[in-house]
C-alpha cells in the first residue's frame, strides 16, 4: 500500500479542484505567502477562498515536478518538512512557470504556502486576475489594494 504523502494529497486536491479536500490539509493560522502582495493572507478561511479564486483563474493548470526536504519558514525561521511542486499554466494568455513551496506543520499539515511564479508580465497578470477575483467573491475590498 502506497500513504500518499500531504504534498500528493495537495497535488490530487488541486488536480480535481476540491476545495474540501484542501480544507483537510491546512493548518487553521496558515499563511498564504503570495508573489503580488508583500503581506500574506492568514487564515484558513481567506486561504480557501484564494484557492477558489485561483482554480478558477489558472488555464491549463499542471504540476511538471516536485522536490522534498527542508527548509525555513517565514513565520519564525524555524526548519519545516517541506515540498516544491513545479507548475506550469496560463493566466490571461500569457505563460507562467511557478513553484508551490508548502512547509508543514508536526502532524503532517500546511502550516506555510509560498507561491513563485515568472515571468514578471505573468505575476502582473495573475495579481490583476486574483484580486478582481477576491473583490468579486468579497473576500477583500475594491479599489486599490
Amino acid at each position: 500500500m502506497t500513504v500518499m504523502t500531504t504534498a500528493d494529497r495537495f497535488r490530487t486536491a488541486i488536480d480535481n479542484r476540491d476545495l474540501t479536500a484542501l480544507d483537510a490539509l491546512f493548518t487553521e493560522d496558515v499563511r498564504f505567502y503570495s508573489p503580488v502582495k508583500f503581506t500574506p493572507f492568514e487564515g484558513k478561511p481567506l486561504v480557501l477562498g484564494l484557492f477558489g479564486v485561483l482554480l478558477r483563474t489558472f488555464e491549463d493548470f499542471r504540476y511538471i515536478g516536485r522536490h522534498d526536504g527542508t527548509s525555513e519558514t517565514g513565520t519564525d525561521g524555524t526548519e519545516a518538512p517541506s515540498a516544491v511542486l513545479l507548475f506550469r499554466a496560463t493566466v490571461d494568455g500569457k505563460q507562467i512557470h511557478g513553484m508551490d513551496l508548502l512547509h508543514l506543520d508536526d502532524e503532517g499539515l500546511i502550516k506555510e504556502f509560498t507561491v513563485m511564479v515568472r515571468p514578471q508580465s505573468a505575476v502582473r497578470a495573475l495579481g490583476e486576475a486574483v484580486f478582481a477575483g477576491l473583490v468579486a467573491d468579497g473576500l477583500v475590498p475594491g479599489g486599490n489594494g
